[in-house]
């Protein structure tokens, strides 16, 4: 699937599979945007850039070792005519930094990127070194290639990019936005198998209502991610210093 016309955010995807990111981006809200004009994309074969009869990609690894690694020259090749002068060229690979939400914010306000999808043992490793940008992990577990890698990225980032969604508040309730967990969500019914909606739901002050959805945060992810409960224990100590500071200036201003 490609598009034409300026978009926010254009994003080339390098691999060996390209028809698995094209049934990707042909549903829900990447269809959407890329039918708005929003995102631009397109999904292409490494193979397209390989010089040989057989358009090989991929070699033996010298040293020896168990399966192949790809070659230099089509990625690289690739790579050179793809770039502009604002791309980023990310290879998504098991030993890339991990892929957290504030990286994937950052990487919204890109203008073009170019993920590179590895496969095999991995790519050769010359090309880390003159082409690529990043290097981002998914996570600390292997796939059979990179482009459920790339698939995950992209709708991750494709989310923040304005204008994709239809209601922005919904990135302010995401999980992980403030180092928090997302509160429990409800709808109709409001009893079903004898489990009832909590009360204060219903009652229709928002206020408490908020300050209900922001215990049930604190409290989910205290329960199930210490790491991230720690972050947000060590933010909210430091914004209270920040504080302090600022009140104890306007106390000696006065």
């Amino acid at each position: 699937m490609e598009d034409s016309g300026e978009v926010r955010l254009r994003v080339d995807v390098l691999s060996l599979f390209p028809r698995m990111m094209d049934s990707f981006v042909a549903e829900s809200m990447l269809a959407r945007a890329i039918c708005r004009g929003l995102l631009g994309f397109s999904s292409r074969s490494i193979r397209e850039w390989a010089t040989d009869k057989h358009a090989t990609t991929d070699d033996r690894p010298f040293g020896g070792g168990a399966g192949m690694v790809l070659k230099p020259e089509p990625i690289c090749r690739a790579i050179d005519e793809l770039r502009r002068e604002n791309s980023r060229v990310i290879y998504l690979c098991p030993d890339g930094m991990p892929l957290r939400a504030d990286l994937v914010k950052q990487l919204a306000q890109e203008r073009h990127l170019i993920l590179l999808c590895g496969h095999y043992e991995g790519i050769d490793e010359r090309v880390r070194e003159r082409s690529v940008d990043l290097e981002i992990s998914i996570g600390d577990y292997i796939l059979t290639n990179g482009v459920l890698a790339a698939a995950v990225l992209l709708d991750a980032v494709v989310r923040h990019v304005p204008g994709v969604l239809g209601a922005e508040q919904s990135l302010l309730q995401d999980s992980f936005n403030g180092n928090l967990l997302t509160y429990p969500q409800y709808t109709r019914p409001e009893v079903f198998e004898g489990r009832r909606v909590p009360e204060i739901l219903l009652n229709g002050d928002h206020k408490k209502i908020d300050d209900w959805r922001k215990q049930q945060q604190i409290e989910r992810t205290r329960r199930r991610r210490e790491d991230l409960f720690g972050k947000y224990e060590n933010e909210r100590e430091n914004s209270k210093g920040i504080g302090g500071l600022h009140q104890g200036g306007a106390a000696e201003q006065f």
